[in-house]
């Protein structure tokens, strides 16, 4: 593990602190500034996590454009903290498994429905039920649909767009997310045999860790008219969330690809302040053959969320004996926290073309960008950021600042603040579920330790971390949302 960071920390403003470079920095190999969104009360937890050295190390890789950026939700992963954003260019840059993660596009979609407080909560037991028998979750699950290796290969390259023309959905719930849900440039023929043996029954599933579905209801709204352009109206409205990624599929795909840097490392030279930054040049054949892999995990990633909402809207269909259209459940956006993507933004007053790593980040996109829907395209991007099982999560809304900072990115959750070994020493997953159940929470779960690793207490305040990006401007606040049924793996 990383060593905690023991550096400078200056303080730009209540919302802004930097990691400096140079004489009187803290790494001379550093080629950029650190530069960390938090207060007070989070920096201080973070004093004593590893995820700023992380930050220092981020700073020191090749082809840096811009500083190594660190939301509010920050804390320690594998190479790049959790959190951590930084974009490289294409011509001199390099690509890294650690700068996505291990779940490759694990990400998060928000549903709103036609349905109040009112309707549902009498129905709240029989409603969690249903949609715990209709989604496979918990470690390894596997779900009916049976894929050949053909159709996998087609899941690699259409992603959301392979289930809806296999009917779990529609081709509103492509314009309602990011990239369609299919990213260019993936190649099936770059994902080994290991990772497809792996991706084969689990398309459709959940997972388990921190991997979730909620039944939620509208708590406050902020920003009435934004809101309505994502079809938000009122409190108590209905929501649900789906969080989950590319299952086993996308962790083997990472794991095969580390193996495949760490080669790269030696081949082509580069000096790296810890070996868990293994990465390729971009342009190299193993830079372009991990693109192809991980835009393959991110399209399968797309293909299990879309399906797994469709069994969520057949599930809401027959607690309420009503059709999806009738209840008027629609698929607000899907954002993906773990990816790397091409893209255009603006470097000292010219356009260039970046690789830009996003973990444990969202993107948060400002009205006009040509990648949003045009559904949204005069508001700006939808920014889902789900909190703990016990408190609340948040719509909020992208911006023009965060476009000029973070290469338009923002925070992706409340983030750990206790390690899942630290979780398990503080109580029972029974403990957790009583809790929860005492505070009006259904909880449904397949594994009891999960329920313990994921408490709330081993989370940070989601909304103390949306107040940063709030205040700092990285994304706007549009609306809070408290869980009404949690389902986990």
């Amino acid at each position: 593990m990383s060593k905690n960071y023991t550096g400078p920390l200056e303080k730009i403003d209540d919302w802004r602190w930097r990691i400096p470079k140079g004489a009187g920095g803290y790494k001379k190999e550093m080629r950029a500034e650190g530069i960390l969104y938090a207060d007070e009360v989070l920096l201080r937890d973070l004093r004593n996590d590893p995820a700023l050295e992380q930050v220092a190390n981020v700073a020191c890789l090749p082809g840096l454009v811009g500083p190594s950026l660190a939301m509010p939700d920050c804390h320690y992963g594998y190479g790049f903290c959790i959190g951590g954003v930084a974009a490289f260019d294409v011509e001199e840059g390099i690509i890294s498994p650690g700068g996505v993660g291990y779940d490759i596009n694990c990400g998060v979609r928000m549903l709103r429905t036609n349905l109040t407080r009112e309707e549902v909560e009498p129905l709240i037991d029989k409603l969690a039920d249903a949609v715990f028998a209709a989604v496979p979750s918990g470690v390894g699950s596997e779900s009916g649909l049976r894929l050949s290796r053909q159709e996998l290969d087609e899941v690699m390259v259409q992603g959301a767009e392979w289930a809806v023309k296999r009917g779990y959905g529609n081709r509103e719930d492509l314009d309602a997310t990011e990239e369609r849900g299919q990213l260019a440039g993936a190649d099936p023929s770059a994902v080994g045999d290991r990772a497809i043996k792996r991706g084969l029954p689990q398309v459709g599933t959940l997972g388990s860790g921190n991997h979730f579905l909620e039944i939620q209801y509208v708590e406050q709204i902020f920003n009435p008219a934004v809101a309505e352009a994502f079809g938000i109206f009122e409190p108590g409205q209905i929501t649900l969330m789906v969080h989950c990624g590319s299952r086993g599929f996308g962790h083997q795909v990472c794991d095969d690809y580390l193996d495949v840097m760490q080669q790269a490392v030696r081949r082509y030279g580069l000096q790296l302040p810890d070996p868990q930054l293994a990465c390729a040049p971009i342009k190299s054949p193993e830079g372009q053959r991990y693109f192809a892999a991980m835009a393959a995990a991110a399209n399968y990633a797309w293909a299990n969320r879309q399906v797994i909402m469709h069994f969520v809207r057949e599930a809401f269909e027959r607690v309420f004996r009503k059709g999806s259209e009738a209840l008027g459940i629609a698929l607000v956006f899907d954002v993906a926290h773990n990816i790397a993507k091409f893209e255009e933004h603006e470097v000292d007053g010219r356009r260039r073309r970046l690789c830009v790593h996003r973990k444990g980040a969202t993107r948060s996109f400002a009205p006009g960008r040509p990648e949003l829907p045009p559904i949204y395209r005069q508001v700006g991007q939808p920014v889902i950021v789900p909190g703990d099982m016990g408190t609340a999560s948040w719509l909020l809304v992208g911006t023009e600042q965060a476009m000029r900072e973070t290469w338009g990115s923002t925070c992706h959750g409340a983030g750990r603040l206790l390690s899942r070994a630290a979780a398990l020493k503080r109580k029972r997953g029974q403990e957790v579920a009583a809790e929860l159940e005492s505070h009006g929470i259904r909880v449904r779960t397949a594994g009891m330790k999960t329920l313990a690793e994921e408490m709330p207490e081993a989370y940070k305040d989601v909304d103390r971390v949306v107040e940063v990006c709030h205040q700092a401007g990285l994304s706007r606040k549009v609306a809070r949302m408290r869980p009404l049924a949690v389902i986990k793996g």
